[in-house]
């Protein structure tokens, strides 16, 4: 699916959050949304998730505008996951990622045998099988992070919209994520702190840098030394790593290159 947004803006108390942006990303592309911290990624997201309306400007999905769309239809098109989705619930594990059949289903219907089947599909797929019957509040972080990605994948859309979604994950959760999004033929929309998983997995990125978009294009043509400067305020390079796959090399904050990190300590013993 071909998500666009066309000049969108969007404010809180007349404060202005996201600012014109426009962006077009591509049917089955992973696209990586970075910036630093209230540069308004999360913001857009929800902008083009159709959990927000934008002050200005129009979300389409396959060229028609969104605002025109009911809540249902939406679901059945894009999932979004929260950063810190909210989860106070009784409800064991199964019936969590469960929820993502809702708009599929008839107000008063139960999980029929699909429903039940795509669950079971989704909770494998993020390696939850064994903690299916569990309660959501013995879940740790991690767990509940990947449940909700499980949620958004019982829900069969055809764009997923994450937001932090390596937030709470160790190492090897975080890159069986990022395989699994990048190996999906959905369009994925992706916002990340991480800038080489973002330059390792995405196709393209989009950097916003106090609400707007200020570049766009392969993490080659994004990430390039002076806009990490500027925008991030950090001395660094795109380099490879091991593999030949994009990285991002950090030398350190501005204004502190070439102070060592942690001064060897000479230790002298008597006798």
């Amino acid at each position: 699916m071909r998500i666009t947004a066309e000049n969108l803006s969007w404010s809180v108390a007349g404060t202005p959050v996201v600012r014109g942006v426009g962006a077009d990303v591509e049917p089955g592309e992973t696209v990586g949304l970075i910036g630093p911290n209230g540069s308004g990624k999360s913001s857009l997201l929800r902008c083009l998730a159709g959990l927000r309306d934008p002050d200005t400007g129009t979300v389409r999905y396959d060229g028609r505008p969104v605002r025109d769309w009911t809540a249902r239809r939406i679901a059945r098109h894009t999932a979004f996951v929260a950063q810190d989705p909210a989860a106070d619930t009784d409800l064991r594990v199964a019936e969590v990622v469960g929820l993502g059949r809702t708009p599929y289903r008839d107000r008063w219907r139960g999980p029929d045998a699909t429903d039940r089947a795509v669950t079971a599909a989704a909770l494998e797929r993020l390696g939850l099988t064994a903690l299916a019957g569990r309660s959501w509040k013995a879940l740790s972080g991690g767990e509940r992070q990947r449940a909700h990605i499980a949620r958004a994948l019982a829900q069969e859309p055809r764009a997923l919209l994450l937001d932090e979604p390596t937030n709470h994950l160790d190492v090897r959760h975080q890159l069986e994520l990022m395989e699994l999004l990048t190996g999906t033929d959905r369009t994925v929309l992706v916002a990340l702190h991480d800038l080489s998983l973002a330059a390792r997995y995405c196709d393209r990125l989009l950097l916003l840098h106090h609400g707007r978009l200020v570049a766009a294009g392969t993490p080659a043509e994004v990430l390039t030394t002076e806009r990490l400067a500027e925008v991030f305020g950090v001395d660094a390079t795109l380099t490879t790593d091991a593999l030949g796959h994009p990285a991002v090399t950090y030398r350190g904050p501005l204004g502190t290159t070439g102070r060592t990190p942690r001064q060897t300590r000479t230790v002298h013993r008597s006798g």
